[in-house]
């Protein structure tokens, strides 16, 4: 069921060709990952399952980011991310940033890591996750700047056309929706400064600075989630697919990372307060409550030339 990440085959960027010693694998159209994180957390003995049950049971420290927020790139993703996408020494940026994942996946394999980050209370909380997790040589890979994913060319003018893998996990794509009740009220630092949709001109904005912070061959990864909102099943994905190609990148592979272990042929879903309370009896015709168990990665590789792309 896991078939194991493998490189895109940038057979235009001769200057990153594969050296003879390495296999050269294609992307497949459809894969899945395992990426339910069970490492321990930094300061802490609980791993991350047990930390969502946790905070699932409203004992979230204060100014913890919340579940939502940390399973939109969670560390075993942005292993897989990075593995399959980059090479040691490579550039990782990632906008939309709402933890430490990407950044500390970046450092453990050898990559240097960037990450916009404009709110500085959320600058502060990722700062102190990674230095409670990091060793200084591997602290000395990653960095934050304070600009917004639209900003991406101003806060990466030092590799403009140098990086090698584009990570983000945008908030909901022009729903039509609100955001729902008591979102943003608790507190995580994401929620009390993520805005409640994104429209179409800021995520085309980021797009063309996406592009043009890429090297050629680079790659785009978009994580989005379906999910429940006013009685509309929501998927963005195929949304967000359309405009990105609009943009120019070529779309290359879907992933299906799943966020919930596995034991034997069964997934393993932990309901909190809020799941059971949303338990129906077995005769109701009404829709069981919905549990989010994967996300869905859309990767997108950059051409040689743009093509109907506004920049």
């Amino acid at each position: 069921m896991n078939n194991p990440p493998s490189s895109p085959d940038n057979s235009n960027d001769h200057h990153h060709a594969p050296r003879p010693d390495e296999a050269v694998r294609r992307l497949l159209p459809l894969t899945v990952w395992l990426c339910s994180d069970t490492t321990p957390t930094p300061n802490s003995g609980d791993t991350a399952s047990t930390a969502a049950v946790r905070r699932s049971h409203s004992q979230m420290p204060k100014g913890e980011i919340c579940q939502r927020h940390r399973q939109a790139v969670g560390r075993q993703l942005a292993r897989h991310l990075i593995s399959a996408c980059t090479r040691e020494g490579d550039v990782v940026a990632e906008g939309f940033t709402s933890s430490e994942a990407t950044l500390a996946a970046a450092a453990e394999l050898g990559r240097r890591g960037v990450a916009l980050v404009p709110h500085f209370p959320l600058a502060q909380h990722i700062g102190a996750r990674l230095r409670a997790a990091l060793p200084k040589d591997q602290l000395n890979r990653v960095e934050m700047r304070p600009c917004r994913p639209d900003q991406m060319t101003r806060g990466l003018a030092d590799h403009l056309g140098d990086v090698a893998l584009v990570v983000a996990a945008p908030p909901p794509y022009e729903t039509g929706g609100r955001t729902p009740a008591g979102e943003g009220r608790s507190g995580c630092p994401v929620c009390r400064t993520d805005p409640p949709m994104l429209t179409s001109r800021e995520f085309g904005l980021f797009l063309a600075a996406a592009w043009r912070v890429l090297r050629p061959g680079g790659v785009l990864a978009i994580t989005t989630t379906a999910r429940h909102q006013a009685g509309r099943f929501i998927d963005p994905a195929p949304r967000i697919i359309r405009q990105v190609r609009g943009a120019g990148f070529s779309y290359v592979q879907h992933v299906v990372a799943l966020r919930v272990p596995i034991q034997g042929d069964a997934l393993v879903v932990q309901a909190g307060p809020t799941d059971m309370a949303q338990l129906r009896d077995t005769r109701s015709r009404a829709l069981p409550p919905a549990v989010s168990v994967h996300a869905d990665v859309s990767l997108f590789t950059k051409t040689s030339t743009p093509h109907g792309a506004s920049r």
